[in-house]
């Protein structure tokens, strides 16, 4: 679905991330933090996105991002970009700090956030790495 060995997202298949070298995702709870992310830089920061249930975003599922000084954050809905985001969700995020707010399937988010990191932006990633 998505290559790039210059990363830091080097790799992402279903339910399969390579960041920085580490494996996460696959199996039950899976290898590293598992099949839902939350990706910060910088620093390069890789934490579980448990938060996320279902097919359909809440502002309660949008954490660890806020109070970042996060200039983007990108949301991954999934290889086939099967979870709903509401505009109102994104116009929350907005008013709680985060200027830009862009939603990609998860290959396209992992692309757009290599590009965002070499051009030494802070950004965030919340991506779901199944539907």
């Amino acid at each position: 679905m998505f290559a790039d060995p210059a990363g830091p997202i080097e790799a992402f298949t279903w339910g399969r991330f390579v960041i920085a070298g580490q494996e996460h995702g696959r199996g039950d709870p899976g290898a590293g933090q598992g099949k839902d992310l939350r990706i910060l830089f910088p620093p390069l920061t890789v934490t579980r996105w448990a938060e996320r249930t279902g097919h359909h975003l809440r502002i309660d599922m949008i954490t660890g991002i806020f109070d970042q000084g996060l200039e983007v954050l990108l949301l991954g809905l999934g290889a086939n970009r099967a979870i709903a985001c509401p505009p109102e969700l994104v116009e929350e995020i907005r008013r709680r700090g985060i200027p830009a707010v862009e939603l990609h399937d998860t290959a396209a988010a992992c692309r757009r956030f290599n590009e965002l990191v070499r051009q030494g932006r802070k950004v965030g990633l919340l991506a779901h790495g199944t539907c």
